[in-house]
């Protein structure tokens, strides 16, 4: 069951029962039964250490608490516990090995699938047992299979493997401690194991490094030794692109939680000790996290100072005829090649094989932290904060990764896709090589491909414009561009607020959200740094676009029913359209036939209000889409659709100079009138900086004089692509706005184009504009919240929507109570009869 969580602050604090608040006593009910199990619970489900936690006062017997830990970890697939490896290996003789084969052989024996193996869990058994998914399978179609003599089915540990795989990660920096060893164990070693148990015994733990490492796994394959990775406050450490990674499911446990949410703050120019403090988690959590990671091979140490004369000398690569090892390869990070001439050592290194015993089978393939990089730059180089630029973030969701990974592009692109799904994050380090990939996916696919082929290009080229594109940041020194890196919101919202605003104000000067975002995901917002995308997450929501049908007296007919309703027809404006769209609370439009439409929405409305509003008359309803920023001669110039009365209104609503996006326009088939409400003052509007005094008198000039203060031409339309300049010649007649979405749009090339070009022209990235764009944007949240107050029926606070010192958990955008609908006018509550 889930605790309160101020109980499991006073477990985590070792309080004793006499010791705690009274509040707290009453929550448990004032019984010290309740308190004492529910710190048993805590301790177990979090894998705390018996000695040292308060635990030890509840349950005496310290064996017994750690072998109902490995049962309920077991049980519930969980990782080892290798932060207890002295407990469990050389207390209770389990191993990592050991304890996987033991969870492998449940699973199987259940006929549990393999995708109920949570990611992290299945990892490490690829690691250490060598079972992915295809070999799963097979070992569950050969358990099925019955013998020649018995008609039983095979026992399923007799097809599970009986020692460890060589490991493939080892470091010279991780440490060898002794396990459980007995007599018995030490005659099945061979005199070079011998002699470095002894040795281990004698001297206590020792670094990989020192020793022969085909001893180091021939002593780990028996189970006779564990091994430690040792992170320390000062290292810096780095993710590449995930290799070996298992995407199953996530479980939520205390440590895959703790695990994602490092993922996400990690960076190599951040030591583990300040990602402890800007997320406020003990550091020693901080460290088991990043050994996982480490032991995993998903990241690396960002440079590790090498005692070369004491590395043992199967440690070393051989350039020459014969070589005592085979050729050393470098973590699946591809942190570089080893450079052999900077470990020069003697033959015989420390702990070496002194009897000449030799081992006939080629060693196993290791990895040493030795770059060619590292080697051309001090190790004050790497770790200097003050040399740190703040780079630029672009924020994404899970749309775009399951378009690159669906789309099967490149093996390499799905690599990194995953890493953007799974770590939540892919750094500058790693653009070049996402380019490069990119560069190989082709401009034209077939069918529903093709959407993932435009969506990859795209990509490609929103990547090389703001990467290379020197002169976007006033404050940019670097020869190329700012430095990027790619931020996946949903893994940004698993920290809380606070921590969130922690990790984006000491690592970026500018954030800038894809459009459109998914509305089913909160975006992430910002004021600082300054952010260009969604101001509040309810510009992610219908309450906007209902706001914008509102403001602009112009809009399809739009009716939004509050959960559980219950429609027995649809409302008669709807029932003369062939097509309608659908807007379920938190997911994305769907456009349905009308014949369909109300089982369709009946169904939605159990769970959530519905959005519904007229998309095709006689026809399928035509989207175009158009982009801004907008300044005084695009929409003077009056090209096409920028002739729409509504392009006289929006420059008061919306900050269409110093944002980008695009404006979706839909033709119904169905002439829509306008309303005729009159302009807000637009000396309150310039005064309050909404848009720039030129734009707002430009807007109020009449329509005779606007289009007589510059030229009409080719060049003034503000579209380029000859796909989308299809509206150029569109009459307004029968168009509506549809939606506004705010970002860079990653959907389609030519409005990608045209909205990077503006964005290098207008200059949007300097600190004047962004500037500009902060109050416009805390005008448009004054604004929004206001309407969503008036409509929901209940009393909400716009300042706490702003407020960038506010670091309470984020509420959820609320719902409405009462029935709201658009007609042509103005948005104002609707009777349902």
């Amino acid at each position: 069951m889930s605790l309160n969580k101020d109980v499991e602050f006073h477990i985590r604090n070792n309080y004793a029962w006499t010791k705690l608040p009274l509040a707290i006593k009453q929550l448990l009910g004032n019984s010290q039964k309740s308190w004492e199990k529910a710190v048993l619970e805590y301790s177990i489900r979090n894998q705390l250490r018996w000695r040292g936690n308060v635990v030890r006062h509840v349950i005496r017997d310290e064996r017994k608490y750690y072998e109902e830990l490995l049962q309920y970890s077991r049980e519930h697939l969980m990782l080892f516990p290798y932060h207890l490896s002295d407990v469990m290996v050389k207390g209770l003789r389990v191993t990592p090995f050991s304890y996987y084969i033991g969870t492998m052989n449940d699973i199987m024996s259940n006929e549990k699938s393999y995708d109920s193996l949570p990611n992290f869990t299945a990892a490490d058994c690829l690691r250490l047992l060598g079972i992915g998914r295809n070999q799963y399978i097979d070992l569950m179609n050969q358990g099925r299979t019955k013998t020649k003599f018995s008609f039983r089915r095979r026992n399923v540990k007799e097809l599970l493997p009986k020692k460890p795989i060589q490991l493939q990660s080892i470091d010279w920096w991780w440490v060898i401690h002794i396990g459980h060893v007995t007599e018995e164990d030490i005659k099945m070693c061979n005199a070079a194991e011998h002699r470095s148990v002894d040795t281990l015994i004698d001297r206590g733990p020792q670094k990989a490094g020192l020793m022969d490492i085909r001893v180091v796994q021939g002593l780990y394959s028996k189970g006779l030794v564990y091994l430690e990775v040792p992170i320390n406050d000062d290292d810096y450490i780095a993710v590449p692109p995930l290799e070996g990674f298992v995407m199953n499911r996530v479980q939520g446990d205390y440590f895959e939680t703790l695990l994602y949410k490092i993922f996400v703050s990690l960076d190599e120019h951040t030591s583990v000790a300040e990602v402890a403090t800007v997320l406020q988690i003990d550091v020693s959590l901080v460290k088991n996290a990043i050994s996982m990671y480490i032991r995993l091979g998903f990241a690396h140490k960002k440079s590790s100072e090498v005692d070369v004369e004491a590395l043992h000398s199967s440690w070393k690569q051989r350039q020459s005829g014969e070589q005592v090892t085979d050729e050393m390869s470098v973590n699946a990070s591809g942190v570089g090649r080893l450079v052999s001439d900077l470990i020069d050592v003697s033959d015989d290194g420390i702990l070496s094989d002194r009897s000449g015993t030799d081992y006939i089978d080629s060693p196993p393939t290791v990895s040493v932290c030795v770059t060619q990089t590292e080697s051309q730059e001090t190790l004050t180089d790497v770790i200097t904060s003050s040399s740190f630029v703040k780079r630029v973030a672009l924020l994404f969701d899970s749309t775009l990764t399951a378009f690159l990974m669906m789309g099967n592009l490149t093996p390499g692109l799905k690599t990194h896709a995953v890493t953007m799904f799974e770590v939540g994050k892919l750094s500058d380090e790693s653009i070049d090589s996402l380019l490069s990939e990119l560069q190989k996916v082709g401009n034209e696919g077939e069918g529903e491909a093709q959407r993932y082929f435009e969506h990859a290009v795209t990509l490609r080229e929103t990547l090389q414009f703001l990467r290379y594109n020197k002169e976007l940041l006033s404050n940019d020194s670097s020869s190329q561009g700012p430095a990027m890196d790619l931020l996946r919101c949903e893994s940004l919202n698993s920290l809380d607020v606070a921590a969130c605003r922690r990790v984006l104000n000491k690592n970026y000067s500018l954030l800038i959200s894809m459009a459109p975002l998914s509305q089913e995901i909160r975006p992430v917002c910002s004021v600082t740094p300054a952010h260009i995308g969604p101001a509040i997450p309810e510009v992610n929501s219908v309450w906007f676009r209902l706001w914008l049908y509102d403001q602009l007296g112009c809009g399809p007919p739009t009716i939004l029913f509050t959960k559980g309703t219950r429609l027995r027809h649809l409302p008669e404006v709807f029932q003369e359209y062939e097509l309608l769209m659908m807007t379920a609370w938190g997911h994305d439009s769907a456009v349905v036939p009308t014949s369909n439409a109300l089982l369709s929405v009946n169904e939605a409305l159990t769970h959530s209000p519905v959005l519904i509003q007229a998309y095709g008359y006689d026809t399928d309803g035509r989207t175009v889409h158009i982009a801004f920023p907008l300044e005084q001669k695009d929409v003077t110039t009056g090209c096409g659709l920028l002739s729409h009365p509504i392009f006289q209104r929006l420059p008061h609503c919306v900050d269409l100079v110093h944002s980008c996006g695009y404006i979706s326009m839909v033709s119904t088939g169905y002439a829509h009138s306008i309303s005729d409400q009159p302009l807000i003052n637009i000396d309150d509007m310039a005064r309050d900086h909404l848009v720039p005094d030129s734009i707002a008198l430009t807007a109020l000039a009449p329509r005779g004089e606007a289009h007589t203060s510059a030229p009409q031409s080719e060049a003034d339309c503000v579209t380029t692509d000859s796909e989308s300049s299809m509206w150029k010649q569109e009459s307004p007649d029968g168009w509506v706005p549809l939606e506004l979405y705010f970002g860079i749009p990653l959907f389609d090339m030519a409005v990608n184009k045209e909205v990077s070009a503006k964005i290098a022209s207008r200059k949007l990235f300097t600190e004047d504009s962004l500037e500009q764009l902060l109050h416009s944007n805390r005008k448009l949240t004054l604004q929004l919240m206001t309407f969503i107050e008036k409509l929901a029926g209940y009393p909400i606070n716009p300042e706490h929507s702003f407020d960038p010192s506010d670091h309470r958990p984020p509420t959820i955008i609320p719902q409405p109570t009462r029935h709201v609908a658009f007609l042509g006018k103005q948005v104002e509550l609707y009777d349902y009869a």
